[in-house]
């Protein structure tokens, strides 16, 4: 095992592209990393420099104490598993687990010690003398894992392991991975798109934008204090809601209004931050979590301003919540997510102020009795309120 070390690296196209743009990042030993962000962000080309299938235009990475730029990838003892799992199909499950340490004229005793031992881990023992072709999706994938186990190598990388699986295969093998990190404990780089993904399996997640590390956090961390709209937006499904509002001071506090809607900021959501003061009677972007706005009715309330008198528009009953999806005045609270970018946002993006809708969601409780196109009061926990620059779009606390 080894710490793998990323210093100001960069990776730049033809066309002067940037795909990658000072990455620094510190990856512990036995530490399990997220890259997590949309399409095109350049998660996939930061773990392929480190893996040495892609050249790096500037910086340094380190694996251990060794500055690998110019290893070939085989000389960097890391294990690669992708989402087409890439198996032989002429072997079976035996043969194309051992394939590269016969290739290191390995002894046949050692390579059948490992290979018996990562087919245990796995759960795979009776479909060694199966051909790919015999197993399922899930089958597969663990076989791709058992070839990385058997090399014992400083470093697994993994590139979107789970997109060929369907959603309930997916959550298995998401358990069926963080299993097998607990118990052997290399260090692991995993790449995907799925935000739940991330916060489910990570010990901490890098969000990327643009080829740009946007934050690095625990998932924790990274779910209640984002620094930035971009982040706020991308973690946590249903997606933050974003309303812009003017803050202004009341009795020694802080409001923030929006429409004819006021909520006072309580002391938990703002501390004794300094930065606050700055924002009075300017123009704000409150970020509101679906899951900290619920019907009124059913929650004890301390005072009206912590409620949003709405009318939804549609209902989505999951059975063990509810979605509500409603609007906001638009005049004064101009742009909230819309419903498409509410959807869209856990797979391929985050907040941004230049793509905001008309709409909010709030996931309540589904004992609630809320009905389309009937007005209700919905309460907000002012506590976990988010506040950001409207122009940089950074978190002011």
């Amino acid at each position: 095992m080894a710490e793998v070390t990323l210093e100001d690296v960069n990776k730049v196209y033809s066309g002067n592209v940037v795909a990658v743009r000072d990455m620094n990042l510190d990856i512990q030993d036995g530490e399990f990393i997220v890259f997590v962000g949309p399409s095109g962000c350049g998660k996939s080309t930061a773990l392929r420099m480190i893996a040495g299938l892609e050249d790096i235009s500037s910086g340094k990475v380190f694996i251990g104490d060794n500055i690998v730029n110019d290893l070939q990838p085989r000389e960097r003892d890391i294990a690669m598993v992708f989402q087409n799992y890439a198996l032989y199909p002429h072997m079976n499950v035996r043969e194309n687990m051992g394939f590269a340490l016969k290739l290191r004229k390995m002894d046949k005793g050692e390579i059948d010690r490992r290979v018996n031992e990562a087919a245990k881990i796995l759960s795979i023992e009776r479909f060694l003398d199966r051909k790919p072709k015999a197993l399922s999706g899930g089958q597969r994938q663990r076989v791709a894992l058992g070839r990385a186990i058997v090399r014992e190598p400083k470093a697994f990388l993994m590139d979107e392991p789970l997109s060929n699986l369907d959603a309930k295969l997916r959550v298995q093998m998401r358990t069926e991975i963080g299993k097998l990190h607990n118990r052997i404990g290399v260090t692991t780089i995993y790449v995907t798109h799925d935000q739940t993904e991330a916060m489910t399996m990570a010990d901490r997640i890098v969000v990327l934008k643009d080829g740009i590390v946007q934050q690095i956090a625990s998932p924790q961390q990274m779910y209640d204090t984002p620094k930035n709209i971009f982040v706020a937006g991308f973690i946590g499904s249903p997606a933050m809601n974003f309303i812009r509002a003017h803050l202004e001071r009341e009795n020694g506090g802080y409001v923030a209004a929006f429409g004819s809607t006021r909520i006072k900021l309580t002391r938990e959501a703002i501390g004794e931050h300094p930065d606050v003061g700055e924002y009075v009677n300017r123009e704000v972007i409150v970020g509101i979590r679906p899951e900290h706005i619920e019907d009124a009715r059913l929650v004890e309330i301390t005072s009206d301003s912590d409620c949003v008198q709405v009318t939804p528009q549609v209902i989505e009953s999951m059975g063990s919540e509810k979605y509500v999806y409603f609007s906001v005045d638009r005049e004064l609270a101009a742009h909230t997510k819309s419903m498409e970018d509410m959807t869209a946002v856990g797979a391929d993006g985050g907040g941004s102020t230049d793509d905001f809708g008309d709409l909010m969601v709030a996931r309540i409780s589904p004992e609630s009795t809320v009905r389309e196109g009937e007005q209700v009061k919905m309460a907000v926990e002012a506590s976990k309120i988010h506040l950001f620059d409207p122009e940089t779009e950074q978190a002011i606390l």
